[in-house]
């Protein structure tokens, strides 16, 4: 049977079972409890700091019986603790304890972890996709508190590091480099532009080879994965598949020999 101390009875070296409300000697352990994750949390902001006035009250050699007294109180609940309600639930799937409200999450599967109910339907899987770092800032994904957001892409990153990332003009996924939003408007915005600027007579409606400055360029797209042959231009080159100008220039493809 798992057990825990009771502060208590700590020197007598009894055993009670664990539960959010002590057996012993009834105190209320926290405001959540899980059973399943033997998880504790109080739910309260202490500007004094829980610990530390435990500490200061235990320094100054005050009785535990004083320590539990002072819980009872509820003026010094009113005056101390703010309680904050984060909608504590526990998920099987991912075996931890999160914060959010039940109802507001779905598990999906595939990925490996809990969504927000907006993404049900609404992205792109990869499996275990919340079992990785922030690509960005690094932290672990899978039980991080901050929000997270899944790309176009299927990769996660948390919601700040992905708004940070947009308002820096950085537009594409950090690990696969496709686009993460609509980019349409760009690509139109790239063909004005084109269109615009005139190519020397050389370079002008001919496929060229940079090294060579003579035949062809071949291009990989990041948005739809289609290798192609374009003209070559000095602003950009665009894919002839899915007209994104996400690319860029490879080497010609190997030719089987005959």
């Amino acid at each position: 049977m798992i057990a825990e101390w009771c502060l208590d009875v700590f020197y007598e070296k009894k055993k009670i079972q664990i539960g959010r409300v002590c057996t012993n000697c009834g105190v209320n352990m926290g405001e959540y409890f899980c059973e399943i994750c033997k998880f504790y949390d109080d739910d309260v902001r202490n500007p004094l700091g829980l610990t530390l006035f435990f500490c200061q009250i235990n320094k100054k050699g005050k009785p535990l019986n004083f320590i539990r007294a002072l819980l009872r109180l509820e003026i010094w609940k009113s005056r101390y603790l703010v309680l904050i309600d984060k909608e504590q639930f526990h998920c099987n799937d991912c075996g931890i304890c999160r914060v959010g409200g039940h109802e507001n999450f779905f598990h999906c599967k595939k990925c490996g972890s809990c969504y927000s109910v907006a993404l049900r339907d609404n992205h792109m899987c990869v499996e275990n996709s919340m079992r990785h770092h922030c690509p960005i800032c690094y932290e672990y994904l899978f039980d991080s508190l901050k929000d997270t957001t899944v790309l176009r892409c299927g990769h996660t990153m948390h919601c700040e590091c992905y708004h940070e990332m947009i308002k820096r003009d950085k537009y594409i996924c950090p690990i696969c480099s496709k686009s993460v939003i609509d980019m349409s408007r760009t690509w139109k915005r790239l063909d004005e532009e084109i269109e615009a600027t005139t190519m020397p007579e050389d370079y002008r409606n001919k496929k060229v080879l940079i090294s060579k400055c003579a035949l062809q360029v071949w291009i990989l797209c990041n948005d739809c994965n289609d290798t192609t042959e374009v003209y070559f231009h000095i602003i950009g080159q665009k894919c002839s598949h899915c007209q994104s100008y996400n690319t860029r220039q490879i080497a010609p493809p190997v030719l089987p020999q005959s």
